[in-house]
């Protein structure tokens, strides 16, 4: 299900946006970094566009992730700073850790994506923030960052919840997303997860703009479009570092959303069952699942990525790419 949402999002915030036909160009691969948001991909996106976010939007959401994130990150020693690089056509976001200076780079490009929400940006910044502080497990090779499976789950599970805490967020996806357009297994997880209606909203948000990041991914890897029905049923033997396929990402989306998992209990460096659900997860309420067949699986990371048994025991971790 694609709904006509840029329209519905430029008409709510009264916004102008630009984009031009991607052009297939190695010149894209130039920015690649090994925490990229995307693996590299030739699409292109200039500055002369019509779809997408406009630079209003893109600067908004950045300016209102660095105001909370800035001083969580120097109280971890760091200084966050954010490269805008709104005129650059690349279709891709990364993070870089330089001494104390932690950094995201995001791009014009990816901003002007068709398949880009609002929702769906802020997604891509706090999961390139999940590479700095999503935590266990993290990549074997440059131990300060988080994996690629574990910043999407940070994304949902902990950024998203705090960057749109002191928002009305009832009345945003009364405007934005419509009842009827809401997948029902949407509304009934996120439900489930979340009593509050406040928490409730921010779900709703966080997994239509997952989907929308899902579907971006896929456009840009070849992949089927992915939808919330059709979960991906691989089972990896060893966690996955790199890049999982769109339908695995948008269920890793998903389970950190209806998480019940407070977003103000940090994860750990080394524990994975530290703010985070996981089998025999113990939390407020957290019964009330047991009559509901997935008590040991709602808002776990899922397992087309994550094999938590091999990183227990101190498993070696495999990196897989589109």
């Amino acid at each position: 299900m694609k709904t006509n949402w840029m329209k519905l999002s430029l008409a709510a915030i009264g916004l102008a946006s630009a984009l031009v036909t991607p052009v297939a160009d190695a010149s894209a691969n130039r920015h690649a970094r090994i925490c990229d948001m995307i693996p590299p991909n030739t699409q292109l996106y200039g500055i002369n566009a019509d779809s997408g976010i406009s630079k209003e939007m893109f600067d908004k959401i950045i300016d209102a992730v660095e105001k909370i994130y800035g001083p969580i990150i120097k109280e971890k020693g760091g200084n966050l700073v954010v490269e805008r690089n709104w005129d650059d056509d690349t279709v891709n976001a990364y993070a870089e850790r330089n001494g104390d200076t932690w950094s995201v780079s995001m791009f014009g490009g990816l901003a002007r994506h068709p398949e880009t929400t609002p929702d769906a940006f802020a997604m891509v910044l706090c999961h390139e923030l999940g590479h700095h502080l999503g935590g266990f497990p993290q990549y074997g090779y440059m131990s300060w960052a988080s994996t690629e499976g574990q910043a999407d789950y940070f994304a949902s599970l902990k950024c998203m919840r705090t960057v749109l805490e002191k928002i009305d967020n009832w009345e945003t996806v009364k405007r934005w997303y419509p009842a009827a357009e809401v997948p029902q297994v949407v509304k009934d997880r996120c439900a489930r997860g979340h009593k509050d209606q406040q928490q409730f909203a921010i779900c709703i948000r966080s997994a239509e703009g997952g989907l929308a990041l899902a579907r971006l991914l896929a456009d840009l890897g070849g992949s089927p479009m992915p939808q919330f029905d059709t979960p991906d049923k691989s089972v990896v033997k060893k966690t996955v570092e790199g890049h999982p396929e769109a339908q695995c990402r948008l269920d890793t989306y998903f389970q950190g959303a209806v998480c019940p998992v407070s977003e103000k209990i940090d994860t750990s460096q080394t524990d994975p069952t530290v703010g985070t659900c996981h089998e025999g997860t113990s939390v407020p309420n957290f019964a009330r699942f047991r009559t509901m067949g997935d008590v040991n699986t709602f808002g776990i990371r899922p397992y087309c990525w994550y094999a938590p048994k091999s990183d227990d025991d101190g498993g070696t971790r495999v990196t897989r790419r589109w």
